[in-house]
Formats: C-alpha cells, sequence, structure tokens
C-alpha cells in the first residue's frame, strides 16, 4: 500500500504549480497530476492484483479536493472487492451504442469549451441533424463509410456548396475523433478530401463558379432586398411577404386580412390552406408588419395580393415574374431553402424552431411544445432575427451577385 503524504488543504493544492505528480495525502496513493500546460488532474496510483496502475479521478478544478478523496476512497474500495477501477470503465464505456450521432454529440461537448463562439456547437447540431443524422445518424460509427458521406452530401454538394463543404468537414472531425477513442479502426477517413472524395465530388472552386436554379445564396440576400424593394406592384410584395414569413408562395397569395392580426403581429393560416392540413401561426416581424401596413386595401375582397381581376389570388408564375424580371433563374420557393441555411448556419437556434417555422411535419414533443405557446415565441425571436438579417449589409461583398432590374 502507498504511503500516506502529508495531507494538504484546498489551499495549498491550489497554490501547486509545478509540473509533475504532487502528492495530497488524505488518500494513499492520491496526487494531482500538472502538464506542463498548466492542466490538473487527479491520479490515483495503486496497486490492481500485481501490477501498478494510474487511475484517473477526473480534471481539477472542476473536482475539488473533498470530491477527488471520495472517488479514491471509493476506487480503492471497489479494488479491495476484487473490480478492477479501469477495466470496469472500459466495459461500461465499450457498452454504449457508439453511431454517428452518439459520436457527434461526443465530440460537440469535449470541444465546446474550446470554440470562442457559443453559437458554434448549435450551428454544428442543426447542419448535422438537416443533412446527416437522417442517412447515417443511427448507424454505429465504425461502419460509417465513403457510400454514406456521398449519399448525405452529394444531393446539395452543387446548390448549397458552401454549407456541405462545412458538413463534410464536421464529418470528418467526428470520424477522427472516433477512430482516436477506439470506437472505429484508424486508417483512411470517409470524409477525407484529397485522395478520397475529391475523386467523386467536383471541386468547390468549380461548383462555387455556376449558376444554379433554386435558391440565392445566404449572402446575397441583402443585396437582393434592396433591390426587390425598389421593384413596384404587388407581386414584388407578395414576394416580399414570402421572404420576410418564410412561408410557400400559394400561402401567402391566398393569405387574406381576416387571418392577420396586425395588433398581435400574428398571422394564422387555416388548415384547408396548409400542406400539412393544419392550422398555422406565423409570427411577424415589424418589417412584415410594415409591408402589410402599406398595402392598399381593397373594399371588394379580403386577399393581401389579389390578382388583376381583385377576386382572386395572384398566380404563381406573378412571383416567378418578377423574379425572371431581376434576371435570376431562383425560384420562390428557393427562399426557404435559404432561410433554412440561414439559420443552421448563422444562428444558434435548434434545428424543431427551425422546422416549426417552415411548417414541416413534427414529433408529438415538439407539437405539444409548441401548443404551450413556448416554440412560438422563440419562432418569434427568430423571424426577428430572420428580418434583421436581410437588412443588414454583410461586412464582405465575396460571391455576391450583382442583381439590377430590368
Amino acid at each position: 500500500m502507498p504511503k500516506i503524504a502529508k495531507p494538504l488543504t484546498a489551499i495549498e493544492v491550489k497554490r501547486l504549480q509545478a509540473p509533475g505528480l504532487h502528492a495530497v495525502g488524505t488518500v494513499p496513493g492520491l496526487h494531482l497530476s500538472i502538464g506542463k500546460s498548466g492542466s490538473s488532474s487527479w491520479i490515483l496510483r495503486t496497486k490492481v492484483g500485481d501490477k501498478r496502475k494510474d487511475i484517473g479521478l477526473g480534471g481539477y478544478p472542476a473536482i475539488p479536493l473533498a470530491e477527488a478523496h471520495a472517488n479514491a476512497r471509493q476506487a480503492l474500495q471497489s479494488i479491495k472487492e476484487g473490480v478492477d477501477p479501469v477495466a470496469d470503465k472500459k466495459a461500461k464505456r465499450n457498452a454504449i451504442e457508439w453511431t454517428f450521432k452518439t459520436c457527434a454529440l461526443a465530440y460537440i461537448e469535449s470541444h465546446k469549451p474550446s470554440w470562442s463562439n457559443p453559437k458554434h456547437g448549435q450551428q454544428w447540431e442543426n447542419t448535422l441533424a438537416t443533412y446527416v443524422y437522417p442517412h447515417f445518424g443511427d448507424k454505429h460509427v465504425k461502419d460509417v463509410d465513403i457510400a454514406d458521406v456521398t449519399t448525405a452530401i452529394r444531393p446539395n454538394w452543387a446548390t448549397k456548396n458552401e454549407t456541405m463543404v462545412r458538413v463534410r468537414n464536421r464529418i470528418e472531425l467526428v470520424l477522427s475523433w472516433a477512430a482516436a477513442q477506439g470506437y472505429r479502426p484508424r486508417g483512411l477517413n470517409p470524409a477525407a478530401w484529397r485522395g478520397n472524395l475529391d475523386q467523386v465530388l467536383p471541386k468547390p472552386s468549380k461548383v462555387n463558379n455556376r449558376k444554379h436554379h433554386g435558391a440565392i445564396p445566404i449572402a446575397d440576400m441583402f443585396e437582393f432586398m434592396v433591390t426587390l424593394g425598389g421593384v413596384g406592384g404587388t407581386s414584388a410584395r407578395c414576394l416580399e411577404f414570402v421572404i420576410l414569413t418564410a412561408s410557400r408562395s400559394g400561402e401567402a397569395r391566398g393569405a387574406t386580412w381576416s387571418e392577420v392580426a396586425l395588433d398581435s403581429g400574428v398571422w394564422t393560416i387555416p388548415a384547408e390552406r396548409m400542406k400539412g392540413r393544419r392550422p398555422h401561426r406565423v409570427p411577424l416581424s415589424a418589417e412584415a408588419l410594415a409591408l402589410l401596413n402599406g398595402l392598399v386595401r381593397f373594399e371588394d375582397t379580403d386577399l393581401l395580393f389579389p390578382g388583376r381581376d381583385g377576386k382572386k389570388p395572384l398566380s404563381d408564375m406573378s412571383l416567378t415574374a418578377v423574379m425572371r424580371r431581376l434576371k435570376l433563374t431562383s425560384v420562390p420557393h428557393g427562399f426557404r431553402s435559404t432561410f433554412s441555411d440561414w439559420v443552421a448556419e448563422r444562428t444558434s437556434y435548434p434545428s424543431e424552431v427551425r422546422e416549426m417555422a417552415l411548417a414541416h411535419a413534427i414529433g408529438n414533443d415538439t407539437e405539444a411544445a409548441y401548443r404551450r405557446g413556448d416554440l412560438f415565441d422563440k419562432r418569434r425571436n427568430l423571424m426577428t432575427d430572420w428580418a434583421a438579417y436581410l437588412k443588414t449589409k454583410p461586412v464582405t461583398a465575396n460571391n455576391v451577385v450583382n442583381i439590377k432590374a430590368a
């Protein structure tokens, strides 16, 4: 049995600075290990059977002296009862089903302290939940291969390349972490770019120089909104409303004054007009309300955006025509994709808030929360932030399309 060193007080332990092992007394073999970088952890140096072992008991100061004493005593008692604490801990760790999602969450949790931006962790979770987990989140991390990775990122590699490059990098980091932990074999990382994915996917520099149908890049939205604001007509205002509310084109074109409560800033779309056949409340930002307050209200129709005859809503082509007038190949529905990318990449809002804002199908737990009203409040904050982003000029002008009205 190791000798018991002179017991140190909590203050004396705090004063220890020299790298190395420092016996702290009270419990035989208990030491504070101080690394060259200054990081500290508790070590119990003792014998398990015929072998001497160093048993890690956690970091310091996260685990204070008194707790380290208790942990050391518990470990010694386990050894006395014939249990190897190191082997027991390893067995419990291996008993966990290390799926890709489990590893990703563990990676995020372990790296959060080193990220300067507190929103970074949520952005990781958002992108992985959106683009990766549906494909192989529940697959054991040791079985994830290049086919899984390409299945997840190939569909959006051309249209959302900036986001997919980040997703690929995050997959690679998680898989490297899993290999270092022993949860998957070491060797070629299936998410590595050079000599691997660069053989099956076009280079990002090539993709980013191409024009694509669908969505406008996040970074281009400020310039687009400025240009759109200079276009007159009901169709342009309707398109602006679509963007500010992240709604579907048909929902906005069929919107009526009866559905809008200007005083409370809520637009309630009835079930019969929703894709999911459930009523949907949309929180209106100050910018969306200003747009509505600036509309002309016609006596013979309840529509916010009536067509030429004043009785029917605008046609879908009327919004597309605005896009064509601005010489863009994007489509109105693509703004929902842009909104989704913005939430995932530029904010820390959870994915369920984004999904509710887009009126996508949600789980029972989230639906219950929504009916209590808490997600609605979060969505109001989200839409306020979205409107603010749309009117904020980017710091840099890289990769910005020059949009001019015809």
